[in-house]
């Protein structure tokens, strides 16, 4: 009867808890390391991130110091990463762990313009993302982003790290770049420096010139400050990014891409002409089309397929300015913008470049447009300026002969 009864009591068990077995035994839940220097904050974000039922607090830490400590110790699956901070802040931190023992890093930082410097150089140091706290952080407010805030703590858990560079060597590495890009000798395409010299005079002819479109999302800020410097400063073409980042992200983001490249870089501007040798970042609160006279056209309309900015619209635009001229280039980011864009660019015999998902930190948005069929190159970003060299060379010889 001993037996019977435990028999039923274990069938018992089994029954009221079988939502509790498949939540724990199904699939593994995410734990998170809160770091926060507020007590009232640390609570608020625990609170968030207990309801939902694929993630779970392993842990928090007051400063970065502490954090250093327990990730060494907990393992977290992610860290929920604060910057301004007592002893060690949050870049510190960050700098510390993903040079020494790597783990998928969330910022959560302020949306001033002091925050999103510090927020774009941890991002530089190895952090997947961040999510922009609000003004005040009281507990209304962050319930505000808690639906961004939890799927960026998931996507941010699968992402593969790798051990980075320290902060000052990638200092160094970003201030050192520009010298050592010589795309024309390194890749051997002699004919580009004609190009360049006879940018002006067709410019002044046609009226038209290469415009290239990049479009990225998470990763894209690390990935950018590394690829951006490869555009030499008198590229014979007009180069436009749409990052996804809120609007007051993308001014200073401006400013820190300006200070590595080579090409001139700007946030752009309503109404201004574009121009060879150029690179336009549209501002995060807006979308950015390319008018039929060539200039810029921002509006802050609603959301398109839930981006703003959103990709496609500046691809699309782009293609139907600039024909065979366009380039795409979709790099590492989570969704599909941009997917419907490069068929418009395909569709006006322009070209299409994909990051590779060796070096893409998310796969999503490339390999999205991947499956449209559009995409004529997939390289790693370390090929994909050679890549846009190719293709300018071609348009331009194509040009001259009259076939573009």
């Amino acid at each position: 009867m001993l037996k019977e009864d435990q028999a039923i009591e274990a069938l018992r068990r089994v029954r009221s808890g079988a939502t509790e077995f498949k939540m724990t035994f199904a699939g593994k839940k995410i734990r998170v390391l809160v770091v926060d220097d507020s007590a009232f904050m640390r609570k608020v974000l625990q609170s968030i991130i207990a309801d939902d039922p694929q993630l779970e607090v392993c842990g928090e830490a007051r400063d970065g110091r502490d954090a250093v400590t327990q990730t060494e110790v907990l393992k977290p699956d992610v860290i929920s990463m604060d910057i301004n901070m007592p002893h060690m802040d949050g870049l510190q931190a960050t700098e510390i762990i993903m040079s020494s023992n790597p783990r998928p890093i969330l910022i959560v930082s302020s949306e001033s313009k002091e925050g999103a410097e510090v927020t774009l150089k941890a991002l530089e140091l190895g952090a997947i993302d961040f999510v922009a706290k609000p003004s005040g952080g009281i507990d209304l407010d962050m319930s505000s982003v808690k639906e961004e805030l939890c799927r960026k703590l998931k996507m941010a858990a699968k992402v593969r790290v790798v051990r980075t560079a320290t902060r000052s060597k990638l200092q160094h590495e970003v201030a050192s770049s520009s010298p050592r890009v010589e795309p024309a000798s390194k890749n051997g395409d002699s004919g580009l420096q004609e190009v360049r010299a006879a940018v002006n005079a067709a410019a002044k002819g046609a009226g038209k010139f290469p415009i290239v479109v990049l479009a990225s999302s998470t990763g894209g800020p690390a990935t950018l400050m590394k690829f951006i410097p490869y555009f030499p400063k008198d590229f014979p073409g007009a180069v436009i990014l749409v990052q996804h980042m809120p609007g007051n992200f993308t001014s200073q983001f401006s400013t820190q891409l300006a200070e590595a490249s080579q090409i001139k870089v700007k946030e752009a501007e309503a109404g201004e002409i574009i121009v060879p040798g150029q690179l336009y970042v549209c501002p995060g609160s807006h979308h950015l089309r390319v008018s039929p006279t060539g200039r810029v056209s921002l509006d802050d309309g609603p959301r398109v397929s839930g981006y703003r900015p959103c990709a496609d619209l500046t691809l699309e635009s782009a293609a139907e300015y600039a024909g065979p001229m366009t380039i795409g280039v979709i790099l590492t980011g989570m969704g599909n913008d941009g997917s419907k864009g490069v068929q418009t660019i395909r569709s006006v015999g322009g070209h299409v470049i994909a990051q590779d998902e060796s070096t893409a930190v998310i796969f999503g948005m490339p390999q999205e447009a991947i499956k449209t069929g559009a995409v004529d190159q997939v390289l790693p970003i370390e090929n994909i300026y050679h890549g846009i060299e190719k293709r300018v060379l071609y348009i331009f010889g194509a040009a001259k002969v009259g076939a573009m």
